[in-house]
């Protein structure tokens, strides 16, 4: 069992609502294939998409499954959603407070750069009763996570509960073996890089050269999937760095823009090859929490 520091980090209760879906002001838009397109893109409730569905194939962009949250509509950036974005930590339980859904119980799977929103995954019966007035009470518990025996793997947006359902194991080459479905190349990697900040919003596989996302199965990714990013550093900022490793979750659906495609919020980074990603099909948090389609009989 994986040693932690998870008696001195802080628990903190944060609320949230959901995020109205939201279109930019342009009439249409250029994608990297030189074609206009005007599609619904992020925020929402989001009906028909959840964890373990296709991160492609839709008629929208960057869309976001489950429920879009937001501290503070309309205005993205500004206090207290960086704040509530920072504490807010993939697996961590999501509480609705108010209307038709009180009571239900979600998971936070990640947060979005540029959007800003929380994205939290809900069960369709429950989304269909909400309302954009509800209150979301986040259980936030994640941040300041440490192993104690791996003190070279930075620990980003990581809850401890979803830490102790990863089946990470501890290897005799003395790295840590995470599952993940998918290991994308560093070359891959756009929109996103160069933030100053790896706890909160998240970066992009980019999609455009067809013959590397079939090459590295990068269409076989689905919502809520554990992704290993090879020679990216994730300790201070998304950036590249011969050797490194970053573990992260697909939040976001593919993208017809330049440079983007499915986001990735990180949750684990090592400058020096620390971590070994092991390849299994069904590492998706769905999987951990019995949520989306794998809480449904017969997954």
């Amino acid at each position: 069992m994986l040693k932690t520091n998870e008696n001195k980090i802080v628990e903190v209760l944060v609320q949230w609502q959901p995020m109205p879906a939201s279109k930019r002001q342009s009439i249409s838009y250029t994608g990297h294939d030189g074609k206009p397109f005007n599609l619904p893109g992020v925020g929402g409730i989001t009906l028909n998409l959840e964890i373990g569905d296709s991160a492609f194939g839709y008629q929208g962009d960057h869309l976001e499954p489950g429920v879009s949250c937001s501290g503070n509509p309309g205005k993205q950036t500004e206090f207290p959603n960086p704040t509530l974005q920072y504490f807010s930590c993939s697996g961590n339980k999501a509480v609705i407070l108010s209307g038709k859904a009180k009571g239900k119980i979600g998971r936070v799977i990640g947060h979005h750069g540029g959007a800003e929103n929380l994205i939290v995954d809900f069960p369709r019966k429950v989304k269909e009763k909400m309302t954009y007035d509800d209150k979301i009470m986040i259980h936030t518990h994640g941040q300041g996570l440490k192993l104690i025996d791996y003190p070279t793997i930075k620990l980003t947006s990581v809850s401890p509960e979803l830490l102790s359902k990863m089946k990470i194991k501890e290897l005799k080459n003395g790295k840590l073996g995470i599952p993940v479905t998918t290991i994308v190349p560093a070359e891959c990697m756009g929109s996103g890089l160069g933030s100053i900040d790896s706890y909160t919003g998240d970066y992009d596989i980019m999609t455009s050269d067809h013959a590397s996302v079939q090459k590295y199965k990068i269409d076989q990714l689905r919502f809520g999937d554990f992704v290993a990013i090879l020679d990216h550093e994730n300790s201070f900022g998304p950036s590249f760095k011969r050797g490194a490793i970053t573990i992260g979750i697909i939040i976001h659906s593919d993208s017809f823009f330049a440079g983007h495609g499915p986001g990735v919020t990180t949750l684990f980074s090592c400058a020096h090859s620390e971590i070994e990603p092991i390849v299994e099909r069904s590492a998706n948090i769905g999987s951990l929490f019995k949520i989306g389609k794998f809480g449904k009989k017969g997954n």
